[in-house]
């Protein structure tokens, strides 16, 4: 179960739809081809024109980037080879967005949200609640759409109707027609990435999308990358650092992921992650006192078990005007959503009061804003995106048949998640792509300048551990630990860490190894 690894700023996000009196959010998603026409109004310049070949990488990176007024921001392409490896054969064009500073400018800081798979144009759009004023006002914030996401040539796999039955389904199927159906599914995913993005959706590894940085350093006109990644933005920034050692400059890498472990090992590390979330949400519903979920953590984890068992049995009324019910797979998503951000917590005690009454309207809201799911309509491909680059950084799969004996391990991990996450290790099952490029590159960024590496002690999506593991693995790496919950440690009302990245990345002051915030 490939669970999306971004929604640093969720809290706010959900307030949006709460407050417009949206109904009824990863894994797997969807835009580009045949849907295309259905999505959100393009960015100037789209970039999913068709581009030029026979270009060399000298053109690529002596290449000047066209910036043009998009509201607030600049918006500008950046064009790349389809295939590093050989660079002539065709070229896509990133999505570029660019905040520049509001104050004294001292260069441009690349940012990366996650996922993998989110656009990171959208980063820029909201700078001002991801980035806090000392970085608004020292760099041009630049984000970009990694290959294959967003409007840099989105990998289209399935329609709109065909992912709402995948993520509606039981993510943990225990009837032999719903595993039948899930592989069918899956061929239908994987037949489609290949008939209709084949070209691309072979080529959006996280190497690759790392040298699309470096081609967009040089445009930048930068000597070196300063570099802001959160989650999945870790491992591609580690990435840049490996590939580029003299071209990394101040790199901040926060909600770190292991990048040595296998996607079996890291589907483990993610169930153990949720768990410890969740157990940290119901503690702190029982010391407040009268916990509508039970009086010990133990009965409120058998609540939501029971509650999950019986939307199994009969899907939820929730009001939403295309008469979707919610189904055990959008509770799933429903319910892990909130354990993002702490501030998100009141949303997920609306949604399990309400839907302990037979309620799923505000599980519904969490699933789809989970999804990227908007007025019926998906707002990017993210949850297709997910599913294609980590199949391509890691191809690992298991079938079906082979899921039961995983069930051990992964309840052990988590009670509550275990088999979810273990029936996800037949995610890359029927892949058609195959890496090409540094398919098996180990990550240790020697020769690199010092890279901060951010870990949160409770952190779901990617737990402590693995960021405690980047920084050991890293030649030059620094740990800074935020105790505390949610995903992500930056700019979330902890001046420890908030002064640690703005001394490094504004300064170049290396915080101590080690400091605990």
């Amino acid at each position: 179960m490939a669970v999306k690894k971004n929604l640093v700023i969720a809290v706010i996000a959900i307030w949006a739809l709460v407050l417009a009196g949206a109904v009824g959010v990863g894994v797997l998603l969807l835009t580009g081809g045949d849907d295309n026409d259905d999505k959100a109004d393009k960015k100037p310049d789209d970039p999913t024109s068709q581009p030029s070949a026979g270009k060399s990488m000298d053109d690529f990176y002596s290449q000047k980037i066209a910036w043009k007024s998009c509201g607030d921001n600049e918006c500008g392409t950046l064009e790349v080879p389809v295939n590093y490896q050989s660079p002539g054969d065709g070229t896509i064009l990133l999505a570029l967005e660019k905040a520049k500073a509001t104050g004294d400018r001292i260069g441009s800081l690349v940012v990366n949200p996650g996922g993998p798979g989110a656009p990171g144009t959208s980063t820029v759009e909201d700078a001002d609640l991801y980035f806090a004023e000392p970085l608004r006002a020292a760099y041009d914030i630049v984000g970009f759409d990694p290959r294959g996401t967003g409007e840099s040539e989105p990998v289209d796999c399935i329609t709109d109707d065909e992912l709402d039955a995948q993520i509606a389904a039981d993510p943990d199927p225990d009837t032999d027609q719903e595993i039948e159906d899930g592989e069918e599914k899956a061929e239908d995913f994987w037949a489609g990435c290949e008939a209709k993005s084949g070209t691309v959706a072979a080529h959006v590894s996280t190497v690759e999308a790392a040298r699309d940085m470096d081609v967009l350093r040089a445009a930048l006109g930068e000597d070196k990358l300063d570099y802001l990644g959160f989650s999945y933005g870790t491992r591609l920034g580690a990435t840049y650092a490996e590939l580029y050692p003299d071209k990394t400059g101040r790199l901040v890498l926060d909600g770190a992921i292991d990048p040595s472990i296998s996607s079996r090992e890291g589907s483990l590390s993610q169930a153990k992650g949720f768990e410890t979330a969740l157990r940290s949400y119901i503690k702190d519903c029982v010391d407040g006192g009268d916990c509508f979920l039970g009086a010990t953590v133990d009965a409120g984890l058998k609540t939501i078990k029971d509650l999950l068992a019986s939307i199994d049995e009969e899907s939820l009324e929730t009001g939403d005007a295309e008469g979707r019910k919610l189904t055990v797979g959008l509770a799933f998503y429903g319910l892990i959503t909130p354990l993002y951000n702490q501030d998100n917590w009141t949303y997920l005690d609306d949604g399990l009061r309400k839907a302990l009454k037979g309620d799923g309207s505000t599980l519904l809201l969490l699933a789809d804003f989970y999804g990227s799911r908007e007025s019926g309509k998906y707002t990017d491909n993210s949850l297709e995106a997910i599913s294609v680059i980590n199949c391509l950084d890691d191809p690992y799969s298991i079938t079906p048949d082979e899921v039961p004996a995983q069930f051990a391990d992964f309840e052990e991990a988590s009670p509550t998640f275990g088999k979810v996450f273990a029936w996800g290790l037949t995610a890359c099952n029927g892949i058609p792509f195959k890496a090409t490029d540094e398919p098996d590159l180990k990550i240790d960024g020697s020769g690199a300048a010092p890279i901060v590496v951010l870990g949160t002690t409770r952190d779901p999506a990617t737990p402590y551990e693995e960021a405690v593991a980047m920084a050991e693995q890293l030649e030059s790496g620094v740990l800074v630990s935020r105790d505390g919950d949610g995903h992500t440690a930056y700019n979330k009302q902890n001046s420890c860490i908030d002064d640690a990245v703005h001394a490094y990345l504004i300064e170049g002051k290396v915080p101590a190894d080690g400091l605990k915030c």
